[in-house]
């Protein structure tokens, strides 16, 4: 599901009033106690263990015992950490080394050019349920058009099964994404799905329409903007939908400075992993192995990344 809108950018900026298009998405790490407590009550086939400690949670010591078990929850982190990985030489199987994408050159060759954002992993650790889960996959970035900016989004939907990988590689986003002077926005957001009702948006968002990305001009494209709002309206009323749970959520603004806290722009995959702390992955103990298509431990090539991430790619556009 995809679409355009057309924000008064430089207002916004100038007011400091700038808002993130998932902002008001409340990931279910963000509810109060009572809030989580009733989302948790309300989510079918919820984990085993953890319903029991919310059934027999009379005193309060049982409650802050259950409470802390649930903030322990992979799907429970608001943090994400960002690493990244290099174009490799063709034909090479030597694994990759990962770093954090504020130590890298950015190619300022991309600079007032267009590029593809493509989904290359999304995999799940530990996300509330259990069995296979309907993930609803949201992405949105600033499209640079002439002296102004659109905002365009893109939704798709995946089933994926606890400790597994969803079947998808190279899915294609944004294709042809204009970079401005300053770089660009990109932003992300997951929801599982549980709610059997709205089975029939997943199924949407899977027909041939929604399969290609969305694919952009050098101009604005009015024709697409309404779709946005409709986009937008779906993605959020699933998101508050009684047994759906937003999950993870996002935003990176790729530049080309070397302030050390930014992130660069350039060609090469980008991993948003949701961890419970700043601190949690030491990216150099940490490589890519080209040869299974896999992030694994320096020290045990059989020891998986053991959290929930997705991996999107950046590379040229070509005409």
């Amino acid at each position: 599901m995809s679409g355009a809108l057309n924000p008064n950018w430089e207002e916004t900026v100038a007011t400091g009033e700038l808002q993130t298009v998932f902002d008001n998405i409340k990931v279910i790490g963000e509810y109060d106690s009572r809030s989580l407590t009733a989302k948790l009550d309300q989510i079918s086939g919820f984990d085993t263990e953890l319903s029991k400690g919310l059934d027999q949670s009379k005193s309060a010591d049982d409650l802050l015992r259950f409470f802390g078990l649930i903030k322990q929850q992979p799907w429970m982190q608001t943090t994400h950490q960002f690493g990244y990985i290099a174009l490799r030489q063709p034909g090479s199987i030597e694994s990759q080394e990962i770093q954090y994408p504020g130590a890298i050159a950015a190619d300022v060759s991309l600079k007032n050019n267009r590029i593809n954002i493509r989904l290359d992993r999304l995999r799940v650790h530990k996300y509330p349920g259990n069995g296979t889960h309907n993930i609803m996959v949201n992405f949105a970035a600033r499209n640079q058009v002439a002296d102004s900016q659109e905002t365009v989004t893109f939704s798709q939907t995946y089933r994926v099964g606890e400790k597994q990988t969803a079947g998808v590689a190279g899915y294609p986003i944004f294709i042809g994404l204009n970079v401005g002077s300053q770089g660009v926005a990109f932003e992300g957001s997951t929801v599982n799905v549980n709610n059997e009702a709205d089975q029939a948006i997943l199924a949407a968002l899977e027909s041939p329409p929604f399969q290609s990305g969305l694919s952009l001009l050098t101009t604005a494209q009015p024709a697409i903007a309404p779709f946005t709002e409709i986009t937008l309206g779906v993605v959020k009323a699933l998101a508050k939908r009684t047994e759906n749970v937003p999950v993870q959520k996002f935003y990176l603004g790729l530049d080309f400075e070397d302030a050390p806290m930014g992130i660069r722009l350039a060609e090469g995959n980008y991993i948003a992993a949701q961890v419970p702390s700043e601190t949690a992955i030491e990216w150099h103990k940490w490589v890519y192995r080209p040869d299974i298509g896999t992030i694994v431990h320096k020290a045990d090539s059989l020891e998986t990344l053991p959290y929930n991430y997705l991996v999107f790619r950046i590379s040229r556009y070509e005409a």
